[in-house]
């Protein structure tokens, strides 16, 4: 089961990054990684930073994609983002987004929605 619950957030992250790149972001890095953490995508939007964590579902028996970040996951994507602005040497202003992606029980994407600034830092 975790095979496929991998392969199914790999192909969550490339609709997300696809998604992000027709709406004008700039992709930096995916997978980004430190000792607190991960990162699904790194981008640029109009000169901002952008963290962006994905989540993927097939089905809303357990809820939306959005509604399953927790918290606890929500402050340990304002530590790696502070990681990756430390190490970078970032100036200016930065954001975390959350890309929410709802896929069909065949795999098919159905809706896919940024939402900005969905974490604060």
């Amino acid at each position: 089961m975790k095979g496929v619950r991998k392969k199914l957030g790999q192909w969550g992250e490339s609709l997300a990054a696809d998604h992000l790149k027709r709406r004008g972001y700039v992709i930096r890095q995916r997978n980004y990684r430190c000792p607190v953490g991960e990162m699904d995508i790194v981008a640029e939007d109009g000169g901002c930073l952008v963290f962006v964590e994905v989540r993927t579902r097939r089905g809303r028996e357990y809820g939306t994609p959005e509604e399953s970040i927790t918290a606890a996951k929500q402050a340990k994507l304002v530590e790696v983002a502070q990681t990756y602005l430390q190490e970078h040497d970032w100036p200016g202003d930065w954001r975390i987004d959350v890309v929410a992606v709802e896929l069909t029980r065949g795999g098919k994407p159905e809706r896919v929605t940024v939402i900005q600034n969905a974490v604060g830092g």
